[in-house]
């Protein structure tokens, strides 16, 4: 068969229009795109070649501005379809063969309202300062809701706000805020330099995409604790451990005193998990949250941290949701189903107890 002109933007745009979230291309299969959580392969591409794979990674380059042949053999990089999709994308090799995988972001920044978010999650950002962290894996909708949470302070309030992205996702457009996005690689050489800098540029909100290192986070809750709303992502597996996960970065001598600004700063930690609609098509964010209540503040400062889950289920009144509890409420208003809160569950045999079901 004769190798067929593959166009990644083609590919990418009827994506988009079959609601697929990821795009992934290799050597010796057909394309897969990634719908409602599952990987579909387009057949009527064929096997695609790795001469017909390079051919339309040059022509991909050249239309985004991005050196062909790459300088190494992973490379991240972002583009706009349509004016519709944003592309995170990522080049790598295996077996000696290059690979691709994209990430589809509709450029359209959704509300609170139309992700299904908590109303709670609008009183974090109207904060004058302090820290906010969304926590979850890979592909939980951690940038949706940063976006969704740093476009309700452009809309109502004149704030200078600078991100630090790897790469830059959403595209905000000023509105009542002015908005400076800066990509690592691009704009700045680490998310450090980009947040020290950032402290020089007059900024009332820093959104940190990743939140790395020691001196990064360091400086975070600094940033924090001197007058501006920070917002970043940290990665654990729930919203009472993300304490623990940053103050373990620092040296035991420095420990006290890190938990000491978190206990000043903390406005709120955010889990959360994409879980598939009862329907079948499209996910529900399911949010753990817990916030920084005087009660959660002094166990921190008190490095009782083993406490915060039982602080966190009995804090309802204060907004607090553990994710359990988070799960059965959505299966019970079946917006999920049960056997999907049975299998995100971290407490599979309580859960069931709660929806009626018999544990797996």
């Amino acid at each position: 068969m004769e190798d067929m002109k593959v166009s990644f933007l083609k590919i990418i745009t009827e994506a988009y229009g079959l609601r697929a979230t990821d795009v992934h291309i290799s050597v010796g299969c057909p394309p897969y795109y990634r719908i409602d959580g599952k990987l579909v392969p387009q057949e009527k591409y064929g096997k695609l070649t790795k001469e017909s794979i390079m051919n339309a990674l040059k022509d991909l380059f050249a239309e985004i501005g991005q050196p062909f042949p790459p300088k190494t053999k992973e490379v991240d990089f972002s583009f706009t379809v349509a004016e519709a999709i944003r592309v995170r994308g990522n080049l790598y090799y295996e077996r000696k063969n290059p690979a691709l995988a994209f990430r589809l972001i509709p450029k359209k920044i959704r509300t609170f309202q139309e992700l299904g978010l908590p109303e709670i999650l609008k009183t974090f950002v109207e904060r004058k300062y302090g820290l906010i962290l969304v926590a979850g894996p890979t592909g939980s909708g951690k940038s949706t809701t940063l976006a969704a949470m740093i476009d309700h302070i452009n809309e109502n309030f004149p704030h200078h706000i600078i991100t630090i992205e790897d790469p830059i996702e959403y595209v905000f457009t000023n509105k009542k805020s002015v908005i400076h996005q800066r990509e690592l690689g691009s704009d700045t050489d680490s998310f450090y330099n980009g947040l020290k800098y950032a402290l020089r540029q007059d900024p009332d909100v820093i959104l940190v995409g990743e939140m790395r290192d020691l001196e990064t986070m360091a400086l975070a809750l600094t940033a924090a604790e001197t007058g501006h709303l920070v917002l970043a992502t940290v990665h654990t597996n729930s919203a009472a451990s993300a304490p623990e996960r940053i103050i373990d970065v620092f040296p035991a001598h420095q420990q006290r005193q890190i938990a000491l600004q978190l206990a000043n700063t903390l406005i709120a930690v955010i889990y959360q998990r994409l879980v598939p609609k009862a329907n079948g098509i499209g996910f529900t964010p399911i949010l753990e949250i817990m916030v920084g209540t005087p009660a959660v503040r002094n166990l921190i400062r008190e490095n009782k941290l083993h406490q915060l889950e039982s602080l966190i289920q009995a804090g309802a009144r204060h907004g607090m949701v553990l994710f359990d509890d988070a799960l059965v409420k959505a299966a019970l208003k079946g917006e999920i189903s049960r056997e999907s809160a049975l299998q995100f569950a971290r407490n599979q045999e309580e859960v069931a107890r709660r929806l009626g079901m018999k544990p797996s």
